[in-house]
């Protein structure tokens, strides 16, 4: 019987657990002492393990190794961004299966991912690394700004910060210090933001799902807002071009299998798309919910599914995935817990339950009936529930 061992920062990845489980794995979860009475699928669960923190690798480690005295672990599965490079890092001192800490950095490390994704073709708004500082004059006095100046091991936009000339930089790089080379100098690029979700088996993508923000994450994360994505029309050949593009920048990070959330960016100012980032995960948000309600094709178990294919040499198919249409919106809210009753169309299918959040699922096989829905309620969102909180500057809480 193989043993998967999950870690994880955030209480996410149920479908996951429970799939592995089904499937006969021993499933061992390790994660943050504060989520001791989370609601775990404890009835999928050989065992959990809790830390004060997962942020300490060489703690990690050490728990993982004396946890596996007792407990042949046969793989180690990230659950969270933030486990990515931790599970490389394991994977490669037990000598298990699946990526090392390298092919984990392309799913990770904003500056990695560009450079791999660049020198094989893929086209990436410019960047520079912050480590020389003439370099980085040359590229201010070539790029015209503004700029972002992003963490290379953040999730989502956090820590971001647009700048829009060379004195607002050097300040920031002062107060950095040491930790500057840790960022990565981008050009901003304006323009409409997507994503593409996917399963990929043997290095080719085998499900893809195509999706639109209703606007950039950066600009709702920093400046507040509702958050809204929508699948797209599937045979649209704006469509078609970035299932294609997403394929190629997939292949060229050399995923191997496993889940991915990848986004792009269609510049105003040409049309034409631009690579922003990849994670060898899920989507969060509630986005891998939406995907499922458009295609019956549930990310987290599929991940499982293929995980255990891998451990035992079998071979994977992804089910048939239906081409339906679904969007996911959601806000900081006023209220502690926001009346959702009155929005009660048919579509609505999915509702979120937690406090100080309003967030629903709509879905239906019409494309245009979805978007004209969207736009409406992300309106009433506004009205009704929108509170804006000042954005993190990290994601990672000890």
């Amino acid at each position: 019987m193989n043993t998967i061992l999950c870690l994880t920062s955030e209480v996410k990845g149920a479908a996951f657990i429970r799939q592995a489980k089904r499937l006969g794995c021993r499933v061992l979860l390790l994660t943050r002492e504060k989520f001791r009475d989370a609601e775990w699928p404890r009835e999928s669960l050989d065992d959990v393990f809790f830390m004060p923190s997962l942020e300490n690798v060489p703690h990690v480690l050490n728990a993982v190794s004396y946890l596996a005295r007792g407990q042949a672990i046969d793989q180690i599965v990230p659950l969270d961004d933030f486990e990515v490079e931790t599970a490389g890092f394991l994977r490669e001192h037990l000598r298990l299966p699946g990526p090392g800490v390298s092919l984990a950095r392309h799913f990770r490390d904003k500056l990695a991912m560009r450079t791999v994704a660049a020198a094989a073709g893929v086209r990436v708004p410019a960047f520079t690394g912050v480590f020389n500082h003439e370099r980085l004059r040359d590229f201010m006095a070539r790029v015209p700004a503004p700029w972002l100046l992003k963490p290379r091991a953040e999730a989502s936009a956090m820590g971001i910060k647009k700048l829009h000339g060379p004195d607002e930089l050097w300040p920031l790089l002062e107060t950095l210090g040491d930790k500057q080379s840790h960022y990565v100098l981008e050009q901003f690029l304006p323009g409409d933001v997507f994503h593409v979700d996917g399963l990929v088996w043997e290095r080719e993508l085998r499900f893809a799902a195509a999706s639109g923000y209703g606007r950039p994450p950066l600009d709702v994360y920093q400046g507040g807002g509702v958050f809204y994505t929508r699948v797209l029309e599937w045979e649209a050949p704006a469509t078609r071009e970035l299932l294609d593009f997403n394929a190629q920048t997939v292949r060229a990070l050399g995923a191997e299998h496993g889940a991915t959330h990848a986004e792009y960016i269609r510049a105003h100012a040409d049309g034409q798309l631009y690579f922003v980032e990849c994670a060898a995960r899920v989507g969060g948000a509630n986005i891998a919910e939406a995907v499922e309600f458009a295609t019956g094709v549930n990310l987290w178990a599929e991940w499982a599914r293929l995980e255990v294919a891998a451990l035992r040499g079998e071979a994977y198919a992804p089910p048939e995935a239906r081409h339906g249409y679904a969007a996911v919106l959601n806000c900081l809210a006023r209220q502690e817990w926001p009346d959702l009753a009155p929005y009660a169309d048919p579509e609505v299918v999915w509702r979120l339950h937690k406090p100080y959040h309003a967030g629903l699922i709509l879905a239906t096989p019409d494309a245009a009936r979805l978007q004209a829905l969207v736009e409406a309620y992300s309106r009433r969102f506004a009205q009704d529930f929108l509170a804006v909180a000042p954005p993190l500057e990290t994601g990672y809480e000890g």
